[in-house]
Parts: C-alpha cells; sequence; structure tokens
C-alpha cells in the first residue's frame, strides 16, 4: 500500500490560518502554531464582544436620553421619563429616543413633555 501525502491539504490549512492572522505582531503572523493560537484567541474575543457592544450602546443611548431630558426638566431623570412614557402608552425604544434626543431635540422634547403629564 502506497503512501498518502497531504502536501495540499494541509498547506491550504495552514495558509487559511496565517491569512486570518495577517497583521498580527510577529511570529503570530507568520508561524503556524502560534498563529492558530492567536486567531482562536481573536475568534472568542470576537463571539464576546458582539453581546458586549449591545450592552455598550443601550449605556450610551441611556446616558444620552438621561442628558436630555435634564436638559428639558431639570427635576426629571431618565427613570420617570420612561416610568411616564409607559403609563402615557408611548412606545418607542431607547435607540430612537436617543437619535431624537440628538438630532430632534424639540420632538424628543414635545415626547418628553408627554411623559411629564402622564405623571402628574
Amino acid at each position: 500500500m502506497s503512501r498518502v501525502k497531504s502536501g495540499k491539504v494541509t498547506h491550504a490549512r495552514h495558509r487559511k490560518v496565517i491569512k486570518q492572522a495577517a497583521g498580527y505582531y510577529a511570529a503570530r503572523s507568520t508561524n503556524f502554531r502560534t498563529a492558530t493560537q492567536a486567531v482562536d484567541k481573536a475568534n472568542q474575543y470576537a463571539t464576546r464582544d458582539r453581546k458586549v457592544r449591545k450592552r455598550q450602546f443601550r449605556a450610551l443611548w441611556i446616558q444620552r436620553i438621561n442628558a436630555a431630558v435634564r436638559l428639558f426638566d431639570a427635576e426629571m431623570t431618565y427613570s420617570r421619563l420612561i416610568n411616564g412614557l409607559a403609563r402615557a402608552g408611548i412606545e418607542v425604544d431607547r435607540k430612537v429616543l436617543a437619535d431624537l434626543a440628538v438630532h430632534e431635540p424639540d420632538a424628543f422634547n414635545a415626547i418628553a413633555a408627554q411623559a411629564k403629564a402622564a405623571l402628574a
């Protein structure tokens, strides 16, 4: 029985990993063994950080809404605004509210006024 050589397959697999590691520092971009470790760890970070990115954006939206609602009324806070929106039956998510607060302050103030009226 003749010996089976896997040179083409192995080279292709190595080349795929080295291509993914392009731009890494030192041997991490050229040495297959260290490149494999670096690419695996990078994929772990990428998977984790897709979830983290969602958390960070939600936190950013909440900060922007809180700042805008305090400009609208110094005694009103983010939590009171959200409570007022719920009581008024206004269903606007935080992403849209933050966008309105930054780009359309008049529209945001109108929504905040409705929320404040629902609380009173």
